[in-house]
């Protein structure tokens, strides 16, 4: 492994994450009323309403998927009787899925803010480079699912999830992450710019969901009576 690959692997996670949080403090102390997703479905609504439940909701199990997959240690897995094989199998499939979903909930979603002529007069530079960066990695990560299904050697399971799980103890794996697949690699470094991208696009409104709305109180409603 070079020193410049090292240094990917070793510093850039955490200035990743410098700028990530410094980001959000940013944008909500300076632009919180642009804390939004700039909803566009006054100009359209029939389209949104397919491609965008199927986006979120795909990628939710992506990202669940990811959280399960780089967090959870081999030896876990092992020690409650869940073959390598199996996991394996299953992360594949259920991956694949989930990645194609949120790959055609995305290109519906590009296909309408093109297409419709309000709605793309409102899509800025910053929406461009968000989509095409999002895009990357979703391509990405369907190429490495599907490179999972070709027999090897080495596993995401011993490569990038050790170096993962390595940031947050302020001990990444470089020598781990240097012995990936290069398609792993390359989804990593455009997993790591989009994080950079989070807090200064539209994504930042993954933060403002109404979770309060699960827990509020019932409202009653009472006729007036005259």
């Amino acid at each position: 492994m070079t020193w410049g690959e090292s240094m990917i692997w070793m510093v850039a996670p955490y200035v990743t994450l410098v700028i990530f949080v410094g980001g959000l403090i940013w944008r909500y102390r300076y632009d919180r009323f642009g804390w939004t997703t700039r909803s566009s479905q006054l100009y359209e609504s029939a389209l949104l309403r397919l491609a965008s439940p199927l986006f979120h909701y795909a990628l939710l199990v992506v990202i669940v998927g990811h959280v399960a997959g780089l967090l959870i240690p081999m030896s876990w897995t092992d020690a409650i009787g869940v073959a390598n094989d199996a996991y394996h199998t299953n992360a594949l499939i259920w991956g694949g899925l989930s990645g194609l979903a949120t790959l055609a909930g995305m290109v519906l979603l590009i296909h309408r803010r093109r297409t419709n002529g309000p709605v793309f007069m409102a899509t800025t530079a910053n929406d461009k480079t968000m989509y095409a960066v999002l895009a990357g990695s979703i391509v990405t990560g369907l190429a490495t699912t599907v490179a999972g299904f070709v027999p090897s050697e080495v596993s995401y399971r011993t490569t990038v999830a050790p170096w993962f799980r390595g940031v947050f103890i302020l001990q990444p794996d470089a020598m781990s992450m240097g012995q990936a697949d290069i398609l792993y690699k390359v989804h990593t470094v455009i997993g790591m710019a989009l994080v950079v991208l989070f807090p200064f696009s539209r994504l930042v409104h993954a933060f403002s969901a109404p979770l309060g709305y699960l827990f509020r109180p019932y409202i009653v409603y009472r006729s007036r009576v005259r």
